[in-house]
């Protein structure tokens, strides 16, 4: 195995989807993939180009991406080192319907379609493992449509700040991309996001510095309805 192929692989190991493949199975997933750098601001594709495979990303942030006729774009969703994004059009052998673009300097693993369906055909566990991550997908977004639905701007911004999880007073945290992201991923204005950050603020929920987070009520953050 070359260099290259050998480095691939131990990313591989690191990934959960491939955790549990053998040293053969994972040398013919390697021999499949190809490492992808890319710089803040990066595309890795845009909308229309031919899908081939799905990706990984090492280390770095991605943003997908809808952009409109006039330049303004809105985030579908923000991965992170050990997501991966791309299968359902892989399986359907359709185009891409948004677009990628790096949110950080990135390190991506693009693995060809023909490498996952050899590995589908002969592993029983794999293609589970390939169901449940696109399944997971569906879940979030059809929470996504409930909660944009359902859910005001400030009960959205709260549970993103309490990611879905419970919180202790005092936690901290660091938005990891900037207000404007955020903002657009929750269905929001940067405005408006801003003016919530405000009021969440003023009502002692939670202390905002730049992009430093801290949450001071929990409890109330969590019920709070603005």
């Amino acid at each position: 195995m070359t260099t290259g192929k050998a480095r691939i692989r131990d990313f591989l190991v690191r990934i959960p989807l491939f955790n549990e493949l053998d040293g053969q199975e994972l040398d013919r997933i390697a021999a499949g993939a190809s490492e992808i750098q890319l710089a803040r601001g990066d595309m890795v594709f845009r909308r229309g180009e031919p899908c081939v495979g799905f990706h990984t990303v090492v280390y770095g942030q991605i943003k997908l991406i809808f952009v409109s006729p006039m330049g303004s774009e809105k985030v579908v969703r923000i991965i992170g080192p050990g997501d991966s994004f791309g299968e359902a059009l892989m399986f359907m052998e359709k185009n891409y319907i948004v677009s990628a673009q790096a949110l950080a300097d990135t390190l991506l693993l693009h693995v060809g379609k023909a490498a996952i369906f050899r590995e589908i055909d002969t592993q029983p566990g794999f293609a589970r493992k390939m169901l449940a991550g696109l399944s997971q997908r569906l879940h979030s977004l059809v929470s996504d449509v409930e909660a944009y639905s359902l859910r005001s701007g400030t009960q959205r911004v709260s549970a993103f700040l309490l990611g879905g999880k419970r919180c202790e007073n005092g936690h901290q945290f660091r938005l990891d991309t900037s207000k404007t992201v955020i903002a657009s991923r929750l269905n929001l204005t940067p405005e408006h996001f801003s003016r919530i950050l405000h009021d969440l603020g003023a009502q002692g929920l939670i202390r905002v510095k730049g992009r430093d987070i801290t949450i001071l009520d929990a409890e109330r953050l969590a019920s709070y309805q603005g």
